[in-house]
Formats: structure tokens, C-alpha cells, sequence
């Protein structure tokens, strides 16, 4: 394994109203990481969470603006570290991975690994609408983008100082680690997963998913990211539609001029001229989209290596 000090690593913990749990969360990894820097950012807690925290030995920071999306981003703003370590502070996540977590990336193996919950190794005790949720999203996802990876949703991460500094989050909320997972599959980053054990929250401690809300916003994330990275994909399936449509319509149009030799609905002669040809604006748009995409992803190559070629030359 790779030597690197464990003043370098940083444990970040989003927080919001977790005081049952936090502060053996934060004594938990302070045991198997004891040089490690722990930040807990609580997010407008009505609890004793950031208290807790800091009586545990945390450096508690606040975030006002509501959403873990905000807290993730404002942490990966704020602390400086060679590996960050991203755990929920409820408590369900064993701290005794964090070595398993963070050797692939201290190897330079890899940029982000996942403690995957849904591992063929993992036993896991999940909600059955949670469980049958991310099942749904990693179906869409690894049809969509062709990724085999087992667990979209944890929160339970170890991700390298470049990978941290170069990600560009725009998420609000839980939908987070879906955009972190799905732009570092873009980007060409190399991801890994770890088997990790989900525990049952302590008692009196809930969860501040919303089933209907959050799985629409990751949802949502999930198309708008495949519009914005496979436009050709999105804009080609809908071509197809219209094509389809504009193809049954003249269909029709043909067979009636066969058999009558005339046209008498010129309403749907129109709207089949209508179909094909949005056809093929939605087929052009997706072109040249993807041209656009392609040049984007070329320029962040190039300034990923030029970013590998000054840290090289920094150490």
C-alpha cells in the first residue's frame, strides 16, 4: 500500500438532526482512523447533533442551505485533504471499511470507491421500498450508460483530492451520489466498489429520505445527465418516435390513395409531414450535441492532464 500520512485523509459527515447516532459515528472513525481530520457540517439540525459532534471530537461547520447536495459541495469546497472519506451520520455504516475504502484509492487504483450495500458480499438490512428504489435506478442506469456497478445510492465513499477538486456538483439533495457516480463514469474516472454492511438505524432515529420526492429528483438526475452526456442517444430515441408515427401516418395516407386514387384526409397527410420532419430536427439536434459534448469532454481530458503534469511536479 502506498504511504501516505493519515493527516491526509478527511472524514466528512453531512449531518441533519442525526444526535442519536453522531457522536459514535464520529468516535467510531476516530478509533480506526485516530490522525485523520473529522468534519461533521450540520445542516440546520433542530437537535443536539452538532453539540454531540462536537463533544466527540469533531470540527463542526454549518451549512444553511437546506439539501445534502449543498453540504457535500460546500465540503468538498472547504476541506483540503489527498483523500476524503464521505459517511452518512446515521450510523449505518460500519467505520471498520474505511481501510478497504481508502486503500484503492491511496494505491492510486482508483479515484472513487463505493461501499456498495447490494454487493454479492454485502449483508444488508434495507427498507423494502428503499431496496426495490435503488434496484429501479441502477436498472435505468446500466441501461442507459452501460455500467455495471451494484449500488448507486451510497453514501459511503472514499474519493481522491483530484476527483474531489474537479467534479462539478450541482445537486441539491440525495440526489448527489447518483451525479457523482454518473460523472465520474463519463469523465473516465476509475471507480471501485467495496462490500460494506448497511446497519439498522438506532431507535428513534429516521430517515430524511422522501420516497416520492427524492426518487423523482434522482430520477430526474439520472435523464437530464444522460441527455447532457449520450444527447445523440436521447434525441435519436425520440427521432425514432417521430419517425415511427410519421411512417403509420403516411402509412395510412399511401393505402388510402392505392385504393381510392385520391386523398381525402389531407389533415393527416399534414400531420405525417409534421412527424418526419421533427424527425429529423430531433435527429440533427442530437448530432450536433454530440459533437458539442464530445469537444467538451476532449477539453477536460486536456485539462485533467495538464492538472496530473503540475501535481507531479509539485511533489
Amino acid at each position: 500500500m502506498k504511504n501516505i500520512s493519515m493527516n491526509t485523509v478527511a472524514v466528512l459527515i453531512p449531518c441533519f438532526n442525526e444526535e442519536k447516532s453522531i457522536a459514535q459515528v464520529v468516535r467510531d472513525f476516530r478509533t480506526q482512523l485516530p490522525d485523520a481530520a473529522i468534519y461533521v457540517f450540520d445542516n440546520n439540525s433542530t437537535d443536539n447533533t452538532a453539540r454531540e459532534a462536537r463533544k466527540a471530537g469533531a470540527v463542526v461547520e454549518q451549512e444553511s442551505r437546506q439539501g445534502k447536495g449543498y453540504v457535500m459541495r460546500s465540503m468538498f469546497r472547504q476541506i483540503e485533504a489527498d483523500i476524503y472519506v464521505m459517511v452518512d451520520g446515521d450510523g449505518t455504516y460500519p467505520a471498520d471499511r474505511v481501510h478497504a475504502l481508502i486503500q484503492p484509492v491511496a494505491e492510486g487504483k482508483a479515484d472513487m470507491t463505493i461501499g456498495s450495500r447490494l454487493h454479492p458480499l454485502s449483508k444488508s438490512s434495507f427498507k423494502y421500498l428503499h431496496l426495490t428504489g435503488n434496484r429501479f435506478f441502477l436498472f435505468v442506469l446500466n441501461k442507459l450508460f452501460r455500467m455495471h456497478i451494484s449500488d448507486l445510492l451510497s453514501g459511503y465513499r472514499a474519493l481522491s483530492r483530484q476527483t474531489v477538486k474537479s467534479l462539478p456538483i450541482l445537486s441539491r439533495g440525495f440526489e448527489i451520489e447518483a451525479e457523482m457516480t454518473i460523472k465520474c463514469f463519463e469523465r473516465g474516472y476509475r471507480i471501485s466498489e467495496i462490500p460494506v454492511n448497511l446497519s439498522i438505524r438506532q431507535e428513534g432515529s429516521k430517515s430524511k429520505i422522501n420516497i416520492v420526492k427524492d426518487g423523482f429528483l434522482i430520477l430526474n438526475t439520472v435523464f437530464t445527465l444522460t441527455r447532457d452526456y449520450k444527447p445523440l442517444t436521447v434525441f435519436g430515441s425520440i427521432a425514432l418516435i417521430l419517425l415511427a408515427c410519421g411512417l403509420a401516418a403516411g402509412f395510412t395516407v399511401t393505402r388510402e390513395y392505392l385504393l381510392t386514387g385520391g386523398v381525402h384526409g389531407i389533415q393527416l397527410t399534414i400531420v405525417s409531414a409534421g412527424f418526419l420532419l421533427s424527425a429529423i430536427i430531433s435527429f440533427s439536434v442530437g448530432l450536433i450535441l454530440h459533437s458539442i459534448s464530445r469537444h467538451f469532454q476532449e477539453q477536460h481530458q486536456m485539462l485533467q492532464n495538464i492538472l496530473m503534469t503540475n501535481t507531479n511536479k509539485s511533489r
